[in-house]
């Protein structure tokens, strides 16, 4: 599977912290910080905004290194991602991901 597919099964390549992290892309920096702060109502600033994909090496947000429970009950289990998980269909810790993205599930089944 692609390695920019994430645990959940969002492109990793469509967020923009990653987009804005190969572009070095500061404003986008700006604008993901001030609307992830809203959406979260968290501190999140600009330079928070630093990620290289949830499944490869490099710099991750802090929510996707520390935070995500997708990620680390994937990391746990051992699995490459949640489609290779017996628990995917009736999963609690993936579903809301999962129903707001039909394209995640398509890219964890595909």
């Amino acid at each position: 599977m692609n390695k920019m597919i994430a645990y959940c099964g969002l492109n990793c390549e469509k967020c923009d912290a990653y987009i804005a992290t190969i572009n070095n892309d500061q404003e986008l920096r700006k604008k993901t910080a001030k609307l992830w702060a809203e959406l979260n109502n968290a501190p999140i600033l600009p330079e928070h905004i630093n990620c290289k994909g949830c499944r490869v090496e490099g710099v991750k947000t802090v929510f996707c290194d520390s935070i995500c429970g997708i990620r680390k009950c994937a990391l746990k289990k051992g699995v490459a991602t949640c489609g290779d998980c017996p628990d995917l269909e009736r999963c609690s810790t993936v579903s809301e991901i999962l129903k707001n993205n039909p394209s995640a599930l398509e890219n964890l089944k595909g």
